[in-house]
């Protein structure tokens, strides 16, 4: 389909068909689970501080239903497309079958620099996106989350839109939202302590000591601040980290903490701290 025809996509894709042919998947079967069950195209109107008005393209796909409720994140980025949510959709899928949980995949995500953005526009740009498209989610059909460029903040937003819509709480609508409403203690790390084990399961087939090992890590969000943290309360020695303004390098080793003090905390980047 020429609507998903991205270099994402296309990678999805030929994964999906390299795994298929290893293991002989039924034909039928493979047809299908090429393309989404469902994909949605919304406008994202959204009253700016200034008082006019910028229109944003939102996306949600839904890949397979067929072991339980889709389930994935949501992104803002300026570069977020049809092709790349339909992949991350498809990606959604085989980790939450290869990890046996009752759900399947889903994808959304605003074409939109959440920088730029005020914290007023962007809860409104929120509220706006999870009207739009809540026929498709819920504790039952499709269950969103963080992803790049969203947070906490962004999944209480969605959580109390969509409550609103149906006249009750509904903390399930949504992972990852903060503590207070019924977030899940270690969910903000826990996608850089997932690479943290991965890496340490990749050394121990090596046959290589993490103490002995240095790591250089791109990006210094979410993940890559958590991996660093836990990489190197394992033992391992971060000599360079990077965000999108610039990188750091010590060969001797980073001091995590108070790189992570400076850059959380008072809000520096990395090309700040130097």
């Amino acid at each position: 389909m020429h609507e998903l025809d991205t270099p994402t996509f296309r990678l999805a894709m030929a994964q999906f068909d390299q795994a298929a042919e290893a293991m002989e998947l039924d034909p039928n079967l493979r047809e299908r689970l090429k393309l989404p069950q469902r994909s949605l195209i919304v406008s994202v109107p959204v009253r700016m501080d200034d008082g006019r008005v910028e229109v944003y393209t939102g996306y949600r796909v839904q890949h397979d239903s067929s072991r339980g409720p889709t389930k994935g994140g949501i992104r803002y980025h300026p570069d977020v497309n049809l092709g790349e949510v339909a992949a991350l959709a498809m990606w959604m899928t085989w980790k939450c079958a290869l990890a046996d949980l009752p759900y399947g995949g889903a994808k959304g995500g605003v074409a939109v620099d959440p920088k730029q953005l005020s914290r007023a526009e962007l809860q409104r740009l929120t509220r706006r996106y999870a009207a739009e498209i809540f026929p498709l989610i819920g504790p039952e059909k499709d269950v969103p989350a963080p992803d790049v460029g969203t947070d906490a903040q962004v999944m209480a937003w969605i959580m109390d839109t969509y409550s609103q819509q149906v006249g009750y709480s509904v903390p399930g609508v949504v992972t990852g939202k903060p503590l207070s409403i019924g977030g899940s203690l270690g969910r903000e790390e826990a996608t850089g302590r997932g690479v943290v084990y991965v890496t340490i399961e990749a050394l121990r087939h090596l046959k290589l000591d993490i103490r002995n090992s240095t790591v250089v890590i791109q990006g210094f969000g979410n993940v890559g601040a958590h991996t660093a943290r836990i990489m190197q309360e394992c033992g391992a020695r971060v000599i360079a980290v990077s965000d999108v303004n610039g990188g750091i390098h010590n060969a001797s080793g980073l001091d995590i903490p108070e790189l992570l003090t400076r850059c959380k905390t008072h809000g520096q980047s990395l090309r700040d701290t130097k």
